[in-house]
């Protein structure tokens, strides 16, 4: 930030320096030019033509100047055939003043024909009446002057704008030093918090950095959470494995015939469970990623071609709003509907019915999955949801899809309810996810 200040105070003062330089220059010249032309027009209606042919002044010039030798201060008056008519001051100097062209405005310029003294010289062409002769009437000025004044501003500006730019870096190193100062105090307060082993940050800050602390406390709230599910996920697993391993290590401390048929149904048991909790982390994982966006009609369609596959004889119907989209991971997506539908297949009559957008809620996207198959009891609506639990023991099946759905849907902050078709007369499974914010213009 001071580098980019002082970069941008450099460039600023130095165009706005040389432009005022080039200002007051030009300004102070001006006058200078002004102060001999006033001298030039004095020439002018000061001279006649006298009887010789010669120019003369009828009245004296009133500057003193021109009276004492190389004061600075000269005129010349010079015409083709006739000897030029200089100023004492000149002495036995002349200007150089080309007669081969005709100045009828004042006609102005610096000239170094005096060796040691620049001039600054105002030549004009004038017809005198009673002379046909084009006669140069020339002033000049030493420069030495108007270079004194032009070094004299141009020192003022330097030192002036010299101390104005040390003078802005320092309030802008005061500016930039106040405005980071309240990060100091998060950064005590951070330190504080590692040391106290404390959650939240707690001590008063000032509140320029508020919404830095309240998004820093949801930072920390969502990594605690995140913790405490892992710790959940890392308890259930263990809990869960802990019987089948139990079970497998009695059998075979006692060299039961039927170990064999052991290992097998205790590792589908642990494998189940082991799906169930992988599938839990990774929604976790791609939840915590950043923002979700999956269109709901696209992750129906692929997961309808994968279907239809496996049962054939089945009927898909869909409807709804194509365009609707969720806050989910297209992949946790497409394994929640993907189980609903393939659940309606397996355990239905051979119809089923999904409809996109059913509710009207302006917050959360409503999703049915319907069939005619012979639904579930009332009663036995919240046990399903159970781990393993299965109505329906003739098919093959681990009694965990409806557990992963509800799992990986309230992970995104939405639920799942059963009910009974009205239509198919089966099993309604209404699933509520929220929808994706809408995206900026």
């Amino acid at each position: 930030m001071m580098l980019i200040a002082a970069g941008w105070i450099s460039v600023l003062l130095l165009v706005g320096g040389l432009a005022l330089d080039r200002t007051l220059t030009s300004m102070i010249t001006r006058n200078f030019d002004e102060q001999l032309g006033y001298m030039l027009t004095g020439m002018i209606g000061s001279a006649e033509i006298g009887p010789d042919g010669e120019v003369f002044f009828v009245r004296p010039l009133g500057d003193q100047r021109f009276l004492e030798p190389n004061s600075g201060l000269y005129w010349q008056i010079r015409g083709k055939g006739h000897e030029d008519f200089p100023s004492r001051s000149l002495w036995d100097r002349s200007l150089d003043a080309p007669l081969d062209h005709f100045d009828a405005n004042p006609h102005v310029y610096d000239s170094d024909q005096f060796s040691g003294e620049p001039l600054r010289v105002m030549e004009r062409s004038i017809m005198l009446p009673g002379s046909d002769t084009k006669w140069m009437f020339t002033v000049a000025a030493s420069r030495e002057d108007l270079n004194d004044q032009i070094r004299k501003i141009r020192l003022i500006l330097v030192y002036s704008f010299v101390a104005l730019g040390f003078g802005l870096l320092l309030m802008a190193g005061l500016q930039t030093w106040y405005g980071l100062f309240p990060l100091r105090h998060v950064r005590r307060a951070i330190f504080r918090m590692r040391q106290t082993g404390a959650s939240r940050l707690t001590d008063p800050l000032p509140r320029e950095v508020a919404p830095l602390v309240e998004e820093l406390n949801a930072l920390l709230a969502h990594t605690d959470r995140q913790a405490e599910e892992a710790r959940t996920h890392a308890g259930n697993l263990a809990h869960a494995l802990k019987t089948p391993l139990t079970v497998l290590m009695n059998a075979a401390t006692a060299r039961a015939p039927d170990l064999s048929d052991a290992v097998i149904r205790e590792t589908a048991v642990m494998r189940r469970q082991v799906d169930h909790h992988l599938a839990r982390a990774r929604a976790v994982g791609r939840r915590a990623a950043g923002m979700s966006r999956a269109s709901v009609w696209v992750s129906l369609e692929a997961v309808l071609r994968a279907v239809e596959r496996l049962y054939e004889h089945a009927r898909f119907d869909l409807d709804g709003n194509r365009d609707v989209q969720v806050a989910m991971e297209k992949q946790d997506l497409e394994e929640i509907l993907g189980n609903l539908i393939e659940n309606a297949a397996k355990y239905g009559g051979g119809s089923v019915f999904v409809t996109v957008d059913a509710g009207s809620d302006p917050a959360l996207c409503e999703v049915w999955v319907e069939d005619d198959g012979m639904g579930i009891p009332e009663a036995e609506r919240i046990r399903i949801f159970d781990r393993g639990a299965r109505l329906d023991t003739g098919k093959p099946g681990t009694g965990l899809g409806l557990a992963i759905v509800r799992d990986v849907v309230e992970l995104y902050g939405g639920h799942v309810e059963l009910a009974e078709s009205e239509d198919l007369g089966g099993l309604l499974v209404k699933l509520f996810i929220p929808r994706a914010a809408a995206l900026p213009v």
